[in-house]
């Protein structure tokens, strides 16, 4: 049984996914605002975060760099705002997925139960030997990166797309691919996903983003770790 935590200011929307959720087989708290929502993860330490976007005085998008601030919880954001603007940037945030409302109750299970699969897996990979890709140490068995000689402050989902594409340089895949390896559906309306994570962790491992080293885009593709 995971324990969830659903920030959302509508009453009426947040007892209906409590129940939802419960009946689903999860421990479910809820919070109205983002602020209320901090409190309660540092008391309750639940397994996973649903946040709503539009939230009064602290938004979602603050609430959730807070969370990720201080630690790797895994975050869906749900919310009515379904352009690309506000898909990126919850994602740069440090969501983990993002699903627009309305929702069906067995939909956002299944979604969270995915997201779940993912950080556990990323806890409980084990292989013995960090690899070298020039200034990149990738530690497979510590689950840690260093850039430089310096840790890298990655999400469960950064890293978990970092091990599938390093798992074999030179590899092109697409990105079904990856939102298969990674997201565990494949459902290509959202490779904005696979996109906009790509591009997060970019900004976090490449010296010049818009030049990468290590994460290369395959025109008409996808993507590959390493040069060809």
């Amino acid at each position: 049984m995971a324990v969830l935590l659903v920030i959302e200011d509508d009453a009426s929307v947040r007892e209906g996914l409590e129940l939802a959720l419960r009946r689903q087989g999860h421990a479910v708290h809820t919070a109205g605002t983002g602020e209320r929502g901090l409190e309660i993860m540092t008391g309750q330490a639940p397994d996973i975060v649903v946040l709503d976007l539009m939230l009064p005085g602290m938004d979602g998008f603050e609430t959730c760099r807070r969370i990720r601030a201080a630690g790797q919880t895994p975050i869906i954001m749900l919310t009515a705002r379904s352009d690309d603007f506000d898909i990126v940037a919850g994602l740069e945030a440090g969501a983990d997925d993002y699903v627009v409302k309305p929702v069906e109750p067995r939909v956002l299970d299944a979604r969270i139960r995915a997201v779940l699969r993912r950080a556990t897996a990323d806890r409980d990979a084990r292989e013995n030997e960090a690899e070298q890709h020039g200034d990149l140490v990738i530690d497979r068995a510590g689950m840690q990166v260093t850039k430089h000689g310096e840790p890298v402050a990655l999400t469960p989902t950064e890293l978990k797309l970092l091990l599938e594409l390093s798992r074999t340089p030179g590899q092109v895949y697409s990105r079904q691919q990856i939102l298969t390896a990674v997201w565990e559906h494949d459902y290509l309306g959202d490779s904005r996903l696979v996109d906009a994570c790509i591009q997060r962790l970019r900004s976090k491992i490449e010296d010049v983003p818009a030049r990468p080293d290590h994460v290369q885009t395959v025109r008409g593709f996808g993507y590959r770790f390493g040069r060809s």
